[in-house]
């Protein structure tokens, strides 16, 4: 696997998009500025920074942002010497003129992000990307809910529209490493752009199924300090780089220092514990979008019922990203259903 040309492998932290759901959006322009500035230190060669849902995504549906997040991009963009800021849009949530404004202040990349049954959406805004000189990525969401076949038929679509790589995008936490190199394998046989993968650590296994789309050819590969993300976080990137050593490759990526940062600077931020509890390992189960977790906990609260009968639930009807409104629904007919007076 060494024999790979290690350099193509680009990596993108998202602990400052992903890590945002995990401390309810909070972040304050410090945190964002320490975190960059170490992270661009290391040698990273993409940070992404935004609302966890995306640009456009502080809203009370989704959660307020403490920051405004452009104030957030704008102060990512002033620290990076040699790191390049990326952005996440999902069409519907975000618009051409955030994306647009992203730009402006200086983010190099987006990633445009569909349900994986619904690429054609991404259309204009990965057009658009494109003729503002953007790197432009496309993003298919919840990869494990929709077979082999129809995956590779909308990363075709996204790959039409311009794309210059498309992701495999395990939302849930739920792929299986057989799984993860039945989708990989398939995009880079059937697709002439880079294949990425981004993985959520519910079930324990985002570093093993991230090593597995490395075989399969992917070289755009996500991670998040600390796990700092969604549900029981994402690929933990100081571990992985750590791991990615051992094994020959070399990303140009300072192992110690992201290390120290993990230490010194990602731990403060997070505000309870990444890892594996009940609820992020009932998302990985269930196969729901691990930004759920937070949301299905409320309303647990709120109407005196389990938590992981609300994700089981939602699982059941296979609900999508962006469908944060159906969690009170079923909250409000399980509490019925149990006896259980809100």
């Amino acid at each position: 696997m060494a024999n790979q040309k290690e350099k193509d492998i680009k990596i993108t932290e998202v602990s400052l998009r992903d890590g945002s759901h995990a401390v309810a959006h909070q972040f304050t322009e410090q945190q964002v500025r320490d975190t960059t500035r170490a992270l661009d230190d290391a040698g990273m060669h993409y940070i992404e920074v935004s609302h966890g849902d995306g640009l456009g995504g502080s809203t009370l549906q989704y959660g307020r942002s403490l920051v405004d997040e452009f104030k957030l991009i704008e102060a990512a963009v002033d620290e990076v010497k040699n790191s390049k800021i990326a952005v996440l849009l999902l069409p519907g949530i975000g618009t051409i003129q955030e994306l647009k404004e992203a730009n402006n202040i200086g983010a190099k990349l987006v990633r445009v992000a569909t349900h994986s049954t619904e690429a054609d959406v991404s259309a204009q805004h990965i057009h658009y990307a494109r003729e503002l000189g953007m790197e432009a990525l496309g993003f298919l969401m919840m990869a494990h809910s929709v077979p082999v076949e129809k995956l590779v038929e909308q990363a075709k679509l996204m790959e039409s529209y311009g794309a210059e790589a498309v992701y495999v995008t395990d939302s849930a936490g739920a792929l299986l490493p057989e799984q993860v190199r039945e989708r990989v394998k398939a995009l880079k046989d059937n697709l002439n752009v880079e294949v990425g993968f981004h993985a959520h650590n519910n079930l324990s296994l985002a570093v093993a199924n991230t090593l597995v789309a490395i075989e399969e050819g992917a070289t755009r590969i996500d991670g998040s300090v600390r796990c700092l993300g969604a549900g029981a976080g994402n690929t933990q990137t100081e571990v992985l780089l750590s791991v990615m050593d051992r094994m020959g490759y070399d990303v140009g990526i300072d192992i110690y220092k992201m290390m120290d940062l993990a230490e010194d600077v990602v731990a403060p931020l997070i505000q309870g514990t990444q890892e594996i509890t009940k609820g992020s390992l009932a998302l990985g189960y269930a196969g729901v979008y691990s930004s759920f977790l937070l949301h299905a906990e409320r309303a647990g609260k709120r109407f005196g019922i389990d938590p992981r009968d609300i994700l089981i639930e939602l699982g059941r009807m296979k609900v999508v990203g962006g469908q944060e409104d159906m969690i009170l629904d079923v909250a409000t007919k399980l509490a019925k259903s149990q006896g259980v007076k809100a």
